[in-house]
């Protein structure tokens, strides 16, 4: 399949007053899942149990506090926002 053809076939299932945001994503997941299968061809992947041991330990290790996950917010945001002070300029409606 020529790269034309790959792009046509997305566009050609979109309806005609698709937007050109839309048209732009279809052609970037075309483009990412062949750079995904190209990755996987030429071997640059990582297997699934070693991702999911990376995962697991990240998960464990967020959860010890050691990523931050325990850590105290700031004053400022600990407070409700009605007892803030506004400065006098700012109306809330």
């Amino acid at each position: 399949m020529t790269a034309k053809d790959t792009v046509r076939a997305p566009l050609d299932r979109r309806p005609d007053d698709c937007s050109l945001d839309e048209v732009q994503y279809h052609l970037y997941v075309v483009q990412a899942v062949a750079q995904g299968e190209a990755d996987e061809h030429a071997g640059r992947v990582i297997p699934h149990e070693q991702v999911a041991t990376e995962l697991r330990r990240t998960w464990l290790l967020g959860r010890a506090g050691l990523f931050g996950a325990s850590r105290p917010r700031p004053p400022s945001t600990n407070r409700p926002a009605a007892l803030l002070k506004l400065p006098a300029t700012v109306r809330l409606e």
